[in-house]
Formats: C-alpha cells, structure tokens, sequence
C-alpha cells in the first residue's frame, strides 16, 4: 500500500511545479552553472596550436585517454582550462576518506561534527591543488615534446614559462569547477560535483551516436550490430533503474501501544536496505584513481620515448592498460569491489542503527536488540553488497569491454550510462522533494486560514 508522501508525489503536476518558486530558481541557477560549466571547455591554454594538438590526439584515439575526455566533456582534447575535470577532487576525497578510517587524529575530526567536516574537507581542496598541479607538469612537459616525438610539428606554439602558466591554468580551472560543484550543491538541485560529470558525459552522446550511424552508413558496421547496440543500450538502462530501486526491507516491529479507544497496537515499519547502497561512488573513484597515474604516465611517456629505456618501459606500460585489456578491466573491476564495501561501510554504520532502534523501542522479530541486531543487519548488509558489487562490476566492465572491441565512443558505455542514470534518478527525487515540501507548505496554509476563519 503506497504511504501518503508516495500518494502526493504521484498527484503533483505541472500547475504545482509553475507555482513553486523557490524549486524554479534552483533549477535556473544549476542550468546557468552547467552552462558556464561547458563555455569553460572551450577555453585552450595559453600558448598551443589547436591544429597540431587535434592531430596528436588522433593517434592515441581510443586509449586511455579517452575515458578521461568522455569524463571531461571532451575537454582534454581541446586542453581547455578545465582539461583535468574534477578528477583530482573526486581523488583527494578518495584519499581523505581512506585517511579518515587509517588515522585515528583524522577518525576523531570526522566525529566532531561540521567543525570536523569543514576541516577535512579543507584537506580535500589542499590536495586537489597539489594533485591538479603534479598532473598539470606532468601534462605541459609531454605536450612539449609530443609533437616532435610523433615526427609532426611541435605542439607548443610559445615555449617560454610554459610550463609555469599551464600549471596555473589547470589548478585554477580544477579548482574552480570544484567550487561550482559545491554552489551547484548548496543553491541548485542535485550534487554538483556529479551533475558536472553527467554534463560532460551528455555532451558526448551526441557525437558517439553519430558515429555509431556513420559506421552503418560506410558500412563499417552491420545493421543487425546498430540495432543490438541501441536495444542494449535500452536494456541496460532499463536494467540499471531496476537495480538502484531494488531494495531489502528489513521489518521493524514496536512494542504495542495504547491507542485513544484503549485498544493496543502494534506499530510496524520497515528498514530499507538498497542493493546497491553505494550509488555511483565505486565507479567514480575507481576510474579516478586509474587515471590519474595513467594520465601522468601517458604524457610522460610520450616526452621520454625513445631517449631511454624508462621511456620505453612505461610507453609499454600503457599499451598493457590500454582501454579494454584485460590488465585495464581487471584493475577496473577490483576498484570498484572494493569501493562498494568501503563506501558502504562508511554511509551505513549497523552498530548506530542498532542503538537508534534500540532507542526508540524497535526491534527485528526474532533477533536481539542490541548487539544481536547490530550483528543481523551487517549480515544482510554484506550479503546485498556482493549483490550490488557483482551488478555494478557487470554494468561497468562488459559494455567498456564491448564499446573498446567495436569503438562505439565511451559515451555509450555502461560505466557513462549508469553515472547518466543514477545522477538523473537523484535529481528527479530531490525536485519531488522540493514540490512535495511546497504542496505540505500549501495544505498547512490552507489550514491555517479554515480554522483562522472558523474562530
């Protein structure tokens, strides 16, 4: 039986939404910021030759390299301002949160509240500047040699402090995007910092459709290929919206209470449990933290090849973690594993939840309260982890696998749909949200003003 806020969200139309005003604005001001978002992609660094770079980043086309661009709404081809994304954000967090359970000074900060959460999350803006800034030398001391390592022109038109003023460049564009992300949070609709991915990864639909149909077209690939590659596409994301919704509901059970006409009640409810309790997280930080050494090492390599075995050495190095290999799918699927029950870990603590029902005088039907209860729902937990685990490893790495075998574009793989996918769901439940809060404010109104008249 559906509860009375589902009941209310199924009612609200488009004469509510024209009405709320405050819901309006917020989504104004996150389409404004999206939109800056995409201006700033455009926007080269100082001091290269467009023509020359276009050429360069043909001959590495489905690398690495090319996960990074889908990410970053094609902004590394054209190395704009905001080439990294908020891939060194999304890292240094990865690092503080790992920090946080190893060290028992950062563990203490946590638990301290919104004093606590400010500080880290300073350290999370100190290491994304230095993160951004090693990858941003790393980048200007490739791109310096590349074109003359490829036996083509050279790619840096004006070599003077080069260095210097794209690695300000690219710490000040990173650094800015993680602010927007945060305003997006506070004052628009949605995470930011996801809506900024999602921004670029939709940026690239268009382009990987067109190819895919071009491909028929010049009769590089079969009509029967176009056909399954679209109706998978429709599976795969009828599938995902099935698995984020799913659910393991855990009955709770209150002692019976007294109602007004002396009968006694028993009050019951439900714990819900998502099978995928980590959303999008695991994917996102597992894509993060291998392109980050693998950006460094690509552009590295490119500068030092063929001046010396080091050169040489991590030239090979990236063409056994090339898009698709299965050294790449492997290190892919275990980030994620392993994320799914680390971040799972830290939003969901079964020890807290068994107090709080504990508490309030809640308890599972036939387990304990206290640490019995406690001990069940990490039980369940894990149980519907490895479920959630295995969904996310399958919709991230066969689609990736297929998309690098046919070079359909990376915009049209599992791990782009399923961010698409999940930052959609969370946006459209936070926009009911803000209508259902507004129609409550409406009735509430409403009633105020009967029993004013009535007195």
């Amino acid at each position: 039986m559906a509860s009375a806020a589902e009941q209310m969200a199924a009612n609200i139309s488009l004469g509510q939404f024209a009405k709320a005003t405050e819901l309006k604005k917020r989504l104004w001001f996150t389409l404004g910021a999206l939109i800056i978002f995409r201006l700033l992609s455009h926007v080269p660094l100082p001091g290269l030759d467009p023509r020359v770079l276009q050429s360069l980043f043909e001959t590495t086309k489905g690398g690495v390299l090319d996960f990074f661009n889908a990410f970053s709404g094609g902004s590394l081809t054209r190395m704009s301002l905001i080439a990294l994304g908020v891939m060194p954000y999304i890292t240094a967090s990865i690092v503080v949160q790992l920090a946080t359970s190893l060290s028992p000074t950062l563990g203490a900060l946590k638990k301290e509240g919104e004093s606590g959460r400010k500080k880290l999350n300073q350290y999370t803006r100190y290491g994304t500047v230095l993160l951004t800034g090693i990858q941003g030398y790393f980048i200007a001391v490739g791109l310096e040699g590349w074109g003359a390592s490829a036996g083509m022109e050279a790619v840096v038109i004006d070599p003077y402090l080069f260095r210097l003023t794209t690695v300000i460049s690219l710490i000040g564009g990173t650094m800015f995007l993680m602010w927007l992300g945060e305003q997006i949070t506070s004052r628009g609709i949605g995470n930011g910092v996801s809506l900024i991915i999602m921004a670029g990864i939709v940026s690239q639909l268009p382009t990987a459709l067109a190819n895919l149909f071009e491909g028929g077209r010049t009769g590089s690939l079969s009509a029967m290929f176009i056909v399954a590659a679209v109706v998978g596409v429709i599976a795969l994301v009828a599938g995902i919206v099935f698995m984020e919704r799913a659910q393991r509901r855990v009955l709770i059970q209150y002692p019976k209470r007294q109602t007004q006409r002396g009968m006694m009640q028993a009050d019951k409810s439900h714990l819900p449990l998502k099978i995928n309790t980590a959303n999008v997280i695991p994917p996102i930080f597992a894509s993060s933290l291998l392109l980050m050494p693998l950006t460094v090492s690509q552009f590295a390599g490119q500068r030092a090849q063929g001046e010396s075995a080091w050169g040489d050495f991590i030239i090979s190095l990236n063409q056994y973690l090339h898009h698709g290999t299965p050294l790449y799918m492997g290190l892919y699927a275990a980030g994620i594993i392993f994320f799914c029950f680390f971040y799972t870990a830290v939003v969901f603590n079964p020890e807290e939840t068994a107090d709080n029902l504990k508490r309030h005088g809640g308890f599972i039907p036939g387990i304990r309260p206290g640490k019995n209860t406690a001990d069940y729902l990490d039980y369940v937990l894990t149980r519907i982890t490895v479920i959630g685990a295995a969904y996310l490893t399958f919709i991230c790495l066969v689609p990736e696998w297929v998309t690098a075998q046919y070079g359909l574009g990376l915009a049209l793989g599992g791990t782009s749909l399923l961010i698409v996918v999940n930052v959609t769901i969370d946006t459209v439940t936070q926009i009911q949200s803000h209508l259902l809060a507004h129609q409550y404010g409406d009735l509430i109104k409403k009633a105020k003003l009967k029993g004013g008249m009535r007195r």
